[in-house]
């Protein structure tokens, strides 16, 4: 276990949400499948260590792993874990990432919650020794897209049907938590979750834009028991979620060692209309900025868990945020990892999975025929460079909080 060392990572791309064709069908989109990872699971693993990369965001497929209540198929979990404590890499699991079996329909379902903490408590059995975990990968986008926006899953777009996705979200997250330190007391967890920020175009969006930027923080605010604003828990409680239901967060906080994952891309920056519609900005505050707000809200130690930003400017782009991020660390921010996300090319990313066009996006370290790009090569020449620089002062944070 590389428990001392600055957390250099980056993740094997896994979403799989479904999504609805033009001719009418529901098509499961699968990243791992779309990239060939099911075909070159070794080499990517290799690519990984070739990097001198010692973290990776990872998880099997929970749609293809989880077969019904209390059944599972854990073959290709066997085969990959196996494989990674093997090359020495540390796994920060990844157990859910934008989809759920069909069997359990979608993030509407109200037994979500049950049964992913019985699939949680069961891969923690599985590999006793894993330690880093992502729950749910998200969780803010996850319910925004499916049942906000209408493009994912459920495919709804109601406050309503928001409020209902996240408290399913967000109380399956805590649940998986406590069935995970049953098994493994040592558990940390790593919440991944995308830092955003509403700027208001004219002064007459500022009451939007102000109720969007506390609307950003609900999936931490919930899976850490954080007391909201009033204006919050009306439109929680004017769209479903009971009394009992959200108080329920506040009493079942997890006691265990956490890191805030915070994910940052350049679409994270919106402008607020004044009628509360939105648009992108592009990067206005940045990554330092907006992590430092989240920091400041929560006060436990961060992990930037995501970025990055299609060729020719992704190697501008990986620099641009590794200075961020070391800048919060030099001014007394507890920032203990950085990622580039993902390892290869991802496919269809640029219709956000709406539309399965096979789209090759260029954001990884490597392509789709495993060649290292620009970016590779320039991260891994940062990790040759901190690595060691970084390791004395980095892990030792996590047990102050």
């Amino acid at each position: 276990m590389a428990a001392n060392k600055f957390m250099f990572a980056t993740g094997i791309e896994n979403s799989y949400p479904t999504i609805l064709l033009p001719d009418g069908t529901i098509h499961r989109v699968d990243e791992m499948e779309k990239t060939g990872h099911y075909t070159h699971w070794q080499q990517d693993f290799e690519l990984v260590r070739e990097m001198g990369i010692n973290f990776l965001r990872y998880g099997p497929p929970y749609y293809k792993t989880h077969l019904g209540p209390g059944k599972y198929d854990w073959t290709f979990a066997d085969d990959t874990f196996n494989k990674l404590e093997e090359l020495h890499i540390t796994p920060i699991v990844d157990l859910c990432h934008f989809g759920v079996p069909d069997w359990i329909g979608n993030f509407q379902n109200p037994d979500f919650p049950r049964y992913f903490a019985e699939y949680a408590q069961a891969f923690a059995e599985r590999f006793p020794h894993l330690q880093f975990y992502t729950p749910i990968n998200e969780i803010f986008i996850a319910a925004t897209f499916s049942a906000q926006y209408g493009w994912w899953n459920e495919r709804l777009s109601s406050d309503k049907d928001f409020v209902t996705a996240l408290k399913h979200l967000c109380k399956a997250n805590v649940l998986a938590m406590r069935c995970i330190l049953e098994v493994q007391r040592e558990a940390t967890f790593i919440q991944s979750e995308s830092s955003e920020y509403y700027h208001p175009m004219k002064p007459e969006a500022e009451k939007h834009a102000f109720f969007l930027n506390q609307k950003r923080f609900l999936a931490l605010d919930l899976t850490y028991g954080y007391g909201i604003a009033a204006m919050m828990y009306e439109y929680l409680l004017d769209n479903g979620m009971t009394r009992e239901e959200y108080h329920w967060f506040a009493e079942n906080q997890v006691k265990a060692r956490c890191i805030m994952g915070n994910d940052y891309y350049i679409s994270n920056e919106h402008l607020v209309r004044p009628d509360g519609s939105t648009e992108p900005s592009g990067e206005v505050f940045g990554y330092y900025v907006i992590t430092h707000q989240y920091y400041s809200r929560y006060r436990i130690p961060i992990m930037h868990t995501e970025t990055n930003i299609k060729m020719p400017y992704s190697v501008d782009w990986f620099y641009k945020q590794w200075a961020n991020v070391h800048r919060l660390k030099k001014d007394g921010i507890p920032v203990l990892g950085f990622t580039w996300y993902s390892l290869i090319h991802q496919v269809d990313w640029d219709t956000a999975l709406r539309e399965n066009n096979g789209t090759i996006n260029e954001l990884g370290l490597y392509d789709l025929d495993r060649k290292q790009m620009p970016v590779g090569r320039a991260y891994k020449k940062i990790i040759e460079q901190w690595q060691d620089v970084l390791a004395s002062e980095s892990y030792g944070l996590l047990f102050k909080y």
